[in-house]
């Protein structure tokens, strides 16, 4: 296995890693979290409180955009079957990056993990049929503060690479955000 690999992105809060993996004739075995490793970047990453297995069936599915409220939730994300274009938006009113979106090809492939600090929106498009993600989640799931944006809101002008073939009832009704009642600080 190699070393863990770090990647910056556009927005320096946002990390991008790499564990290396080890194939043979028996398969394949791939890293998802180490401690150390992680504390290597930020002192403590988070405490694991919940993990989710997601599968999109349809090629073109849009999930997203969610965040908590307040902004607390940290994660990280890995592409086990599959490609997505993983995007994230900073949420942090004070930040010189506020409402600022990034997006990248995470992949089965690639074997990359995104690393989203709390303080974003985190959403993804299916770049192919069945893809399946692991979410590592700093908080438990609470209903009454789940909150998303808009996929196609166009003050984030997200730039999705597919036509969104499909999405939830959910997040299709999440407002845009000149609507919304209350402020993402």
């Amino acid at each position: 296995m190699k070393d863990i690999v770090y990647f910056g992105t556009l927005l320096e809060e946002v990390s991008l890693m790499h564990f290396g993996s080890s194939n043979d004739h028996r398969g394949e075995f791939n890293k998802i979290y180490s401690e150390d490793k992680f504390n290597i970047f930020e002192k403590n990453f988070f405490d694991i409180k919940q993990i989710n297995h997601s599968i999109t069936i349809k090629k073109g599915t849009i999930r997203g955009m969610h965040f908590q409220k307040p902004l607390t939730e940290k994660k990280i994300i890995k592409c086990i079957r599959g490609s997505i274009f993983d995007v994230v938006v900073d949420l942090r009113y004070s930040s010189k990056n506020y409402l600022k979106w990034m997006g990248m090809t995470i992949s089965k492939e690639n074997q990359i993990s995104l690393l989203m600090p709390e303080g974003f929106a985190h959403g993804f498009q299916a770049l192919e049929n069945n893809c399946e993600l692991i979410y590592l989640h700093s908080e438990e799931y609470v209903e009454s503060k789940q909150f998303g944006l808009k996929f196609d809101d166009p003050i984030l002008a997200i730039k999705w690479p597919l036509k969104c073939m499909d999405i939830s009832k959910r997040d299709s009704n999440f407002d845009y955000i000149k609507n919304l009642s209350f402020k993402i600080v």
